[in-house]
């Protein structure tokens, strides 16, 4: 997906929030307070992170709360974030949909009376100067990884193959060069295959070439090593979720079995 193609982006971030909203719908209390994946966080604390980030980049107000427990934050963006998440553990997890509901209809409404060059003009993201467009993408991606992390604590799949699904899995592929070059240490004019099995489908052979690794179209010898898995567990891996030893059962390696383990290990793009 290209940033040009800014209305895709539109209806997959649309199309979370309304799968946000029918997935939440269908939550108890208790369910609601299950812990996810995402260090100190229930189900509820994501879907409040997702409503200050929206606040926030809407210009709709910060909170003034500050929480007191900061053991599991890593940096600025966690702390500002965990204010946010701290200030709605009061509320039933109905109340945080609600708003979440009426934050995202506003946020709707918004885009969809913006101009196209709100979307084309550059702006400051998360990875630097870029246009809004990507900016939204990451939005997008963002607000999926957390419906994931929301479903897998609870057992209930959904949105595997997505419109959202197709652009996190694409995003995080972007660091894949990296991830087999300088963190998992392939060797110089060696090659990989990554093969993303579904529901989301990808597949990368990744050369490294002078010492930089590049996806390449045909490797020049026979790949060294490939590892296949489906995309729920790469979107794991990839965002830090569990690390690669306890899905080592999802992992299928071939050739340098040591290799791949360090791919697998070596996945986590996030901050």
């Amino acid at each position: 997906m290209t940033t040009d193609n800014y209305k895709l982006t539109l209806q997959s971030l649309y199309e979370t929030w309304v799968a946000l909203a029918e997935f939440g719908a269908s939550l108890t209390e208790d369910q609601w307070k299950t812990p996810t994946k995402c260090p100190g966080w229930s189900v509820q604390d994501n879907l409040s992170h997702l409503i200050g980030t929206e606040r926030s980049l809407g210009g709709l107000g910060d909170t003034t709360h500050k929480a007191t427990n900061l053991e599991h934050v890593k940096n600025p963006i966690g702390e500002m974030n965990e204010h946010q998440v701290d200030a709605r553990r009061s509320l039933s997890g109905a109340a945080v949909l609600q708003e979440f509901n009426e934050i995202t209809k506003l946020r709707k409404a918004f885009f969809d009376a913006a101009p196209e060059n709100f979307f084309t003009d550059e702006t400051m993201t998360p990875i630097g100067k870029a246009p809004m467009a990507t900016f939204l993408q990451i939005r997008a991606m963002d607000c999926w990884v957390h419906e994931q992390d929301m479903r897998r604590a609870l057992g209930k799949p959904g949105s595997e193959a997505s419109i959202s699904a197709e652009l996190s899995v694409d995003r995080l592929c972007r660091t894949l060069p990296m991830v087999v070059g300088k963190r998992a240490q392939t060797p110089d004019g060696a090659s990989v295959v990554i093969n993303i099995t579904g529901p989301v489908k990808r597949k990368f052979v990744i050369s490294v070439i002078d010492g930089r690794a590049t996806v390449v179209e045909t490797p020049k010898d026979k790949p060294v090593m490939e590892i296949s898995f489906d995309s729920n567990t790469f979107v794991e891996l990839a965002t830090g979720r569990t690390p690669g030893e306890q899905l080592r059962d999802k992992i299928e390696i071939t050739g340098d079995v040591a290799l791949g383990e360090r791919v697998a290990n070596s996945l986590n793009m996030m901050i």
